[in-house]
């Protein structure tokens, strides 16, 4: 079998610990190939044979983290102005095979460096690639640290640009004493981070997987400047600078009172059962997202007996391009709301309950401890009900996230929302590689994952089928795709409706990734039809 294209993913800056938890899920899913490139906040990293001799002062005084990680090699440094590589491939095994990958690995930056007129080779007896290899003075550019086990790859290569070169000092780098270490810019090449991105990505097809490699994604904390406004022009807003950043053409979105196409509109069905609920929500003084995120399928859901409670106050403390929650300053924490969603449960006589929450970045857990509860609370009240939960990223806090792990709700939902290009325009406070760091930390913790996308902010088809490709291989089982609508003139622009067919089209492309279960149309929201999907991916599962 041919092996399938290279996917490149420049991620930028990007915390190790959840580097490493999307690595690890990628590792898990044999016939994948990816290159991820990032950056990293300053980390020390331990390989698995490494002295902590070698490292010679406490990270924290520096203001960097150590972490113990599962590749070979010594201990190093990663941080801000460092381009690091991890390519997740299938490779082939057999004599000298972890040699010969290494080498490959190594071949990769020395044409890149060779590429900036910049030449470096290896050293015999060391690792990596070095500057005057053949010469009196040998300097590393370029550490190298792999792991290779049952024919995949994980880790890679750390190639230094402009870093802060002083964080060496403060170890015995890779368990080298007597050899110093330098950087692109040092050696007298005036380059940045995205040049070398760019150099990286045009290389690396023909060296991992023998395919065309997959030109990445603009990185989603893109530093590039906003258009210069002109002279006597209406400067720009913020929300459309961050999209005249991410190459979003607003001159072209649908007017904020352009009528809704046909298969846009909703007709508000306001029966029995719909009011019902709602005099149950306002009697227990409980909030829900659908009423908070205006969903165009409150009618349909709420007659239908199926809602999805808001936890943790209605105030939320990040600003999403795409959302109508309330952004000013948040509330204590209502330690009876937990109860009291779980009466509404039970009052409801709910097969299927869905809790998400606002983000609370003020708080130290993200809200996790009251996810907990509200799980525990709805088991204990409603034992024969499913729950499903639609989290927050808390911040990437594995200790945080674990409490909500510990709890095993029957679904974890956290939206990955839109695609790479388009991380930093649409919800600036989150991060795409954290988002599927959590993602594929609740998967390894044995959950039922879902993840949704929302469609119509200035994404085109490819990015689409390439984030519902990293969905897919970091675990996710669920997916859920949708129209944006704007909320407000405040918000967002839509750049154009997505027509039912190509909704179509997206969810048999997804089933074909492996995705147990798809709900993809227009007015597809993330709870849209959740007792639903528990139900089918229950029948795949039963019948696989």
């Amino acid at each position: 079998m041919s092996p399938g294209p290279l996917r490149v993913r420049w991620l930028g800056r990007v915390r190790y610990r959840d580097a490493l938890a999307v690595q690890h899920a990628l590792f898990r899913r044999s016939g994948e190939h990816y290159l991820l490139l990032v950056e990293h906040p300053a980390v020390y990293t331990l390989g698995v044979s490494a002295s902590l001799a070698h490292v010679l002062d406490d990270p924290e005084s520096v203001g960097a983290e150590l972490v113990r990680a599962d590749r070979g090699g010594d201990v190093t440094y990663h941080g801000p102005g460092q381009l690091v590589g991890y390519p997740v491939l299938d490779v082939s095994l057999g004599p000298n095979a972890v040699p010969a990958y290494v080498g490959r690995v190594e071949g990769l930056v020395i044409d890149v460096l060779g590429d900036l007129g910049l030449r470096a080779g290896r050293l015999a007896g060391y690792p990596g690639v070095w500057v005057d290899h053949d010469g009196e003075n040998p300097r590393k550019i370029c550490a190298i640290g792999v792991r290779i086990s049952r024919g995949r790859s994980m880790h890679g290569f750390a190639l230094n640009v402009d870093p802060d070169l002083s964080m060496f000092s403060h170890i015995v780098p890779c368990g080298i004493p007597d050899r110093p270490v330098t950087s692109i810019v040092a050696e007298g090449i005036p380059t940045t981070i995205a040049d070398v991105v760019d150099l990286v990505v045009a290389r690396s097809g023909s060296l991992f997987a023998n395919s065309e490699a997959r030109r990445p994604v603009e990185r989603q904390d893109a530093t590039a400047a906003a258009p210069a406004t002109a002279p006597g022009a209406v400067a720009l807003r913020p929300i459309e600078r961050r999209l005249a950043v991410a190459g979003v053409d607003t001159s072209q979105s649908v007017a904020l009172r352009q009528p809704k196409p046909d298969w846009m509109r909703v007709e508000a069905r306001m029966g029995q059962e719909y009011l019902a609920l709602r005099r149950t929500m306002r009697a227990l003084d409980l909030v829900t997202v659908c009423e908070e995120a205006g969903c165009p399928n409150i009618y349909e859901c709420w007659a239908d007996g199926t809602a999805t409670f808001m936890i943790n106050g209605e105030r939320c403390t990040r600003a999403c391009g795409f959302c109508l929650v309330d952004t000013r300053h948040p509330m204590p924490l209502d330690p009876g709301e937990p109860a009291r969603v779980a009466e509404a449960v039970a009052s409801m006589g709910l097969k299927h309950a869905v809790v998400t929450t606002v983000a609370r970045d003020d708080l130290d857990d993200g809200g996790a401890a009251a996810f907990a509860a509200t799980i525990t609370e709805i088991r204990h009240r409603c034992p024969g009900t499913t729950v499903e939960v639609l989290i927050s990223d808390c911040k990437g806090d594995e200790r945080s996230l674990g409490l909500i792990f510990d709890a095993a709700p029957d679904v974890l939902n956290h939206n990955l929302e839109t695609v790479l290009r388009l991380q930093r325009a649409v919800r600036p406070s989150a991060s795409y590689a954290r988002s599927l760091a959590v993602l594929a930390r609740a998967r390894a913790a044995g959950l039922l994952v879902k993840s949704g996308i929302i469609l119509g902010m200035g994404e085109d088809d490819d990015e689409v089928l390439g984030a519902l490709g990293d969905l897919a291989a970091v675990g996710v089982q669920v997916v859920t795709l949708g129209q944006y609508l704007r909320p407000s003139a405040a918000h967002l622009p839509v750049a154009r409706y997505w027509r039912p067919e190509e909704f179509d089209a997206l969810a048999r492309a997804a089933r074909e990734m492996g995705f147990l279960h798809v709900e993809a149309s227009p007015l597809t929201r993330s709870s849209y039809h959740a007792r639903q999907a528990v139900d089918a991916t229950r029948i795949v599962a039963d019948t696989a």
